[in-house]
């Protein structure tokens, strides 16, 4: 007999009541795998590409380095005086050292890196750069029309060894020869090289080098020696795949934590729907407590059950997830439609150590969210629960708020704690304990709503009935509407927060796009002094304003900022949305107006000094800070003649032209197509700011569409789990709707008070929620996003999402019910309280 107790608790408690449940109630059991099979697929997937492009990212950025150690690089893509490499090459520490050209490149459509390299000297430093001509032989490099591409850049071009190619690069178009391969490039980069001389003298690089690829004997030495370098910096192989990581990082910490809003509504839809079965099944467990079964079996029989759904559905949740993520690469590429990687091709890898953790995380939630029905099963007096068949709650009895509070207010301090590393940690902990203390409070809520209503006598009785039921058992709510509650709130904050981003977006292109044409050069062309003047002088044209922007490097690990150089002295630029004053300036100082985004990364506040490393270092004061919403990475405007002194650069690549009244915009854009030089032609865009606003926004909301996506999978969950807790919760009454046809209610009034209650719990969701999400989306907007992407804004509320939402959920709430209620209701009112004998 000694034994009879692990009997029970085994074979009867596994076998009996959880294979019963399972044949009898398929459907539930499906739904909250699914669910767990959801949020893991979405987080997996999205961990996935985002692992793929980071590794993608690493092999281009080292198919383009060659393998060097260290380099000197470039600040800009100016470049730097080629006689910098004898001081670099006798440096200490150094014992080699190749120089290279390196530009930015395209054949047709498709875009590459184009390096030019002496072949001796990369020999010795980056053997992996160097070309493989299969009929010539290596001495083909020396060739001035050869050219070598990698794998990638072939395929992206469409192009065989020996054809003959253009490219474009420098703002020259070049016919050469594909003469090989370079199969040391990987084949993630989409490479091109030729010999430096021929990059130098054909695309327009004479005296400028971009890079000194180094092989070191002392790498501590070479560092000291090359620390302080004119318009160039020295950088590893790590502080460039530091950029790329710093680039999107925020993006995808964001969406990691948004992929697992799914998995936390996984989990409270198993709590739903474990708390469901507990209830319907508690006479059975205190039948089985009378039998001999000790607590812990209740216990295993219901962690088993929540064990048994996390192993289903993460399994099933990492295959679908796989799928994904290969699908999201072909449509979206590996940044998901955010810009970070050019879209460069990307290969997805498979991360063994992600599947396990997606897969523990998928266990957790199920396992999480059938702890507290396990132990209320655990803790139910046996007798008391062979007695009572339904709600034993006294509805005199208050519901507690502190709980509730206690959440909320320590979510809220904690998300006034600083960012970790530069992501915003803790403000996800503060939403995460905000949104358990939203959804710990909800009894509460729905009692306090509901309170008005249950003291009013003038209702129908069906009215009064549900509004009754509500107000007396607010827990039954609260089970129904934890899922709909968390995923209603968070898909309102991130609503919100994309409705105030793009409102403020809007804002500012209204204010920036001052003028009525727009000119851009691409593939690094630039219009000369001579062609400035020619299209300064179009017909139409009342002003003409040429800026230059290009990316200057201010730390080796640190993405670029945008270098913006306008005319700015005497002139008054809309560029400049200032939101910090403007300071006098001290006599003779260079001003330069830094953007939000730079305030913020680099500390440069108004009356501070900076040196950008231009023309030698050159020193500024920060005469203000400005609001850009373009460049995440930050952005310093100077004065154009300002950085013409410090450079030299007469080249600019941006027009911005002001009609004169009468002027038709058609005319002028063919006059100055007509002004512009040959080889420019086909090298220029030209635009209206409707054009480009219209541009901006459609790659704000693509940026967003995988976020959109995975807002809308959540709030389906949320919506599937709260029509299955209300059509269990429905179908368990059916003894209460049988004694009520007997006291004299219709079938008809009985759907009428289900359809209430189903309103009224749609309803106390969606406002819970809305309420929630609002309070998260500050978080979002005031402290999330200024430390995830260095923007500010202000709120904008989205009212009709939010009367959408109630609306919805109510409506959804409500046909669950009735359709749940037909069914309850079908059988006849004697067979209904049969048990009751």
């Amino acid at each position: 007999m000694a034994a009879e107790p692990g009997l029970w608790s085994g074979r009867l408690a596994l076998g009996w009541l959880i294979g019963g449940e399972w044949r009898f109630h398929p459907g539930r059991f499906l739904l909250t795998a699914v669910a767990i099979a959801v949020g893991v697929a979405l987080g997996f997937a999205v961990h996935l590409i985002n692992g793929s492009a980071l590794a993608s990212f690493d092999g281009a950025v080292r198919g383009v380095g060659g393998g060097a150690e260290l380099s000197v690089r470039a600040t800009s893509p100016l470049g730097f005086d080629e006689h910098l490499y004898p001081r670099v090459a006798r440096a200490a520490g150094v014992r080699d050292a190749s120089p290279v050209v390196k530009l930015d490149a395209r054949i047709g459509t498709a875009r590459l890196t184009l390096l030019g390299l002496d072949p001796i000297r990369a020999a010795a430093v980056t053997p992996a750069l160097i070309g493989i001509a299969p009929e010539r032989g290596n001495d083909t490099m020396f060739a001035e029309d050869a050219v070598f591409l990698s794998r990638a850049a072939l395929a992206q071009a469409g192009m065989k060894i020996g054809a003959r190619v253009v490219i474009t690069a420098n703002g020259r178009s070049v016919p050469l020869r594909i003469v090989g391969t370079l199969p040391g490039a990987g084949d993630t980069a989409s490479l091109a090289v030729i010999d430096i001389a021929a990059a130098q003298w054909r695309f327009g690089r004479l005296g400028k080098l971009d890079r000194i690829d180094l092989a070191v004997s002392d790498r501590a030495a070479a560092e000291s020696a090359l620390a302080n370098l004119p318009d160039a910096s020295l950088s590893a192989a790590e502080a460039q795949n530091a950029q790329g990581d710093a680039l999107s990082r925020a993006y995808r910490v964001n969406l990691d934590m948004l992929a697992l809003v799914a998995l936390l509504t996984g989990g409270f839809l198993v709590y739903s729907a474990q708390s469901l079965s507990v209830a319907r099944r508690q006479r059975a467990f205190a039948l089985l407590r009378t039998l001999g079964m000790p607590r812990g079996g209740v216990v295993a029989a219901v962690a088993v059950e929540g064990l048994a759904i996390g192993v289903v559905g993460a399994g099933a949740g990492l295959a679908a997830g796989y799928a994904m993520a290969w699908a999201a690469l072909q449509w979206f590429g590996g940044d998901l439609g955010a810009g970070y990687f050019g879209g460069g091709m990307v290969q997805l890898a498979f991360q063994p150590g992600a599947a396990f953790g997606f897969f523990a995380l998928g266990l957790a939630a199920a396992a999480l969210g059938s702890a507290i029905p396990a132990r209320l099963a655990a803790r139910a007096a046996p007798a008391a629960a062979l007695k009572n068949a339904g709600d034993v709650l006294d509805p005199r009895a208050r519901v507690a708020w502190w709980p509730a509070a206690v959440l909320l207010l320590v979510g809220g301090a904690v998300t006034l704690l600083p960012p970790v590393g530069g992501l915003p940690l803790f403000g996800f902990t503060g939403m995460a304990l905000l949104l358990a203390g939203g959804v710990a409070g909800v009894p509460w809520f729905a009692r306090v709503l509901l309170t008005p209503l249950a003291r009013r006598s003038g209702a129908s009785v069906p009215r009064r009935l549900a509004i009754r039921h509500l107000h007396g058992a607010p827990n039954d709510a609260a089970t129904a509407l934890c899922g709909i509650v968390a995923s209603t709130a968070l898909m309102i904050a991130m609503a919100t927060m994309i409705t105030s981003f793009r409102g403020a977006v809007d804002d500012w292109l209204g204010q920036v796009l001052g003028a009525d044409l727009y000119l851009r050069t691409n593939a690094g062309a630039v219009f000369d002094p001579a062609t400035q003047t020619r299209l300064a002088a179009t017909p139409g044209i009342a002003r003409a304003a040429f800026s230059r922007q290009l990316p200057l490097t201010i730390a080796p690990d640190r993405p670029p900022i945008t270098l913006i150089a306008r005319p700015e002295q005497g002139t008054r630029d809309p560029l400049r949305v200032l939101i910090a004053p403007a300071v006098p300036l001290p006599p003779g100082a260079r001003p330069a107006w830094v953007s939000e985004p730079a305030q913020r990364l680099y500390g440069w506040n108004p009356g501070d000094r900076l040196t950008l490393p231009m023309g030698g270092g050159a020193r500024f004061t920060v005469a203000g800070v400005w609001r850009d919403y373009g460049r995440q990475t930050g952005a310093v405007l100077v004065d154009a003649r300002d950085y013409q002194r410090l450079t030299g650069d007469t080249g600019r690549d941006e027009l911005a032209a002001m009609l004169g009244p009468g002027a038709d915009a058609t005319a002028v854009t063919a006059a100055i197509q007509a002004r512009l030089p040959a080889d420019l032609r086909d090298q220029v865009e030209i635009t209206r700011p409707a054009t480009l606003r219209r541009f901006a926004l459609t790659l704000f909301d693509r940026s967003f569409a995988v976020t959109y996506l995975l807002e809308a999978i959540a709030v389906l969950v949320g919506l599937a789990g709260v029509a299955a807790t209300i059509s269990a919760q429905t179908m368990a009454r059916e003894r209460e709707f049988g004694m009520l046809r007997h006291l004299g209610l219709t079938r008809r009034q009985l759907t009428a008070m289900l359809a209430t209650e189903g309103a009224l719990v749609g309803l106390t969701g969606a406002l819970a929620g809305i309420a929630l999400g609002l309070v998260l989306a500050q978080v979002l907007i005031h402290v999330i996003n200024p430390q995830s992407f260095n923007f500010t804004m202000s709120t904008r509320i989205p009212f009709g999402t939010l009367a959408a939402v109630a609306a919805a959920l109510s409506g959804a709430a409500a046909a669950t019910a009735i359709v749940a209620g037909r069914r309850a209701t079908a059988r006849g009112a004697v067979q209904s309280v049969r048990e009751d004998w």
